[in-house]
This record gives C-alpha cells, structure tokens and sequence, in this order.
C-alpha cells in the first residue's frame, strides 16, 4: 500500500491541477495514520521526490521547509492514529493545512527580498498567500476524504460481507 500512495501521491501532484491542490499532504497523514511508523514518515517525502524528479527540483532551503511541513503533518498522523475518529482526521488535515502554510509561507518571506523583512512584510507574504492557503485546504480535506474513507469502506466491506459470503457457503 505504501508504494501505491507515493505513486498516486507522485502522479497527482505531476498532473496538471491548481496550486497547491496536491495529494501530499493527506498521504502524509493517512500514512502516519494506518502505515508502520518507519514508512509514515517516509511516504510524502518519497512522493515529493518522485514527483520533484518531474517537475524540478526547488532550492535546497525550500525542499527542507516543504518536506519538514510534510513530515510534520505525518506526526500528525501517528497522533491521530491512537484517537482515529471523524473529528481527529478532519482536524488532522486542517491543522495540517495550516503547519504547511505557516512554516512555507514564512520561509518564503524570509528567504526572499520580495517582503521587508519586518512584522508588515511577513504579515503581506501571509496575506498574498491566503489564495494557497484556500487550494491547501481544499486540496487536504478532498484527498483525506478520497484516501480515508475508500480505506474504510473497503475495511468495512471486507469485515462485514466477505466474512457473510464464506459462511452462506458452508
């Protein structure tokens, strides 16, 4: 399973799609969620790096904060995984969501001379990011919709009629 996530994290993030409308970041959490630790962590940094041999490869600096974020979001994960309901994995994308913006976003203004390098430039490199921020969202709580609830339905299906089905048989 985890290789199918890196590559259907890796190809939806090649595909043409809005910015910041990418899978990675509910990888991220799904992997911290239902993957063996030492591959939860791993899986979003293999998808960005897969998809990054594609699209290009940003600056080292901007690598290390975007594939931290990720790594973050998949603690996350492995939070969520001891509380698994509805609300924890809403809340572990949103919050998710919001580490990524917050940690990119102001490594952005800090690494460019775009903003002043004061309170009013970091708080116009957030502003003009809000656009991202609104995909980032959207983006997290559709593939956590799309990743989570297919796992469970299948979970759900395997449990309660592949059990029947053998049973009816007998």
């Amino acid at each position: 399973m985890a290789y199918l996530l890196v590559l259907i994290g890796a190809l939806l993030r090649v595909l043409p799609h809005p910015a910041n409308f990418a899978p990675i970041g509910a990888v991220a959490l799904f992997g911290g969620v239902y993957l063996p630790k030492k591959f939860a962590l791993a899986l979003p940094i293999a998808a960005m790096v897969v998809s990054d041999f594609f699209i290009g490869f940003d600056s080292w600096q901007s690598r290390v904060t975007v594939y931290g974020s990720f790594l973050l979001i998949g603690l996350i994960g492995l939070w969520v995984r001891q509380r698994k309901n509805l609300a924890t994995v809403i809340g572990g994308s949103l919050v998710g969501s919001v580490i990524f913006y917050l940690i990119t976003n102001f490594a952005f203004f800090y690494s460019t001379s775009m903003y002043s390098h004061d309170l009013a430039g970091v708080m116009a490199s957030y502003i003009n990011a809000i656009p991202f921020f609104r995909n980032t969202i959207l983006g997290d709580l559709f593939y956590t919709t799309i990743f989570f609830g297919s796992y469970e339905l299948v979970r759900f299906y395997v449990k309660n009629y592949k059990g029947s089905r053998s049973n009816s048989r007998a």
